[in-house]
């Protein structure tokens, strides 16, 4: 049995931006912030928030608009959408361990370990199914992000 490097119970440096660039999103409520206003304000890469934002638009969570008066809105869904689904379709559910590798564990055909952590893995992400994105900018979290969001540098070009 090999267990993959990376914690199981942690999530990806791109689901965490995710879930952020959602947040940022849902205290938004005059200006829509584009890209670079997002990038800026979570203080990561532009590259990096421009494949989440591409990510996101793809499951239907983001709406960006491109040209003036454009920029990043969250939509109906998004506001909606439960963080166990959206970290289940970002994080996939794969096995928690590779069992059957290059060199298959000798184990695998009696070993309790690999339905242990698939549970595991489900009952985190179990956890996180009642909360929707709009759960997460209750206060004290939302007045915070607006707070940062006002500091940010001023809007740049594309969304």
């Amino acid at each position: 049995m090999r267990i993959f490097y990376g914690d199981p119970m942690r999530l990806t440096r791109f689901t965490d931006l995710a879930l952020r660039t959602l947040m940022r999103l849902a205290v938004e409520e005059t200006d829509l912030p584009t890209t670079r206003d997002v990038a800026a304000t979570m203080e990561v890469p532009y590259t990096h928030t421009a494949k989440v934002v591409a990510r996101l638009q793809h499951l239907g969570l983001v709406e960006a608009r491109r040209g003036r008066g454009g920029g990043l809105t969250l939509t109906a869904a998004g506001r909606a959408a439960s963080v166990g689904a959206v970290v289940r379709e970002l994080e996939g559910a794969g096995d928690v361990v590779d069992c059957d590798g290059t060199t298959p564990c000798p184990l695998r055909g009696a070993c309790v370990l690999r339905g242990a952590l698939r549970r595991a893995q489900e009952a985190f992400f179990a956890a996180l199914d009642p909360l929707t994105v709009n759960d997460l900018v209750a206060a004290p979290t939302g007045p915070l992000l607006l707070g940062i969001s006002s500091r940010a540098p001023t809007r740049a070009e594309g969304p």
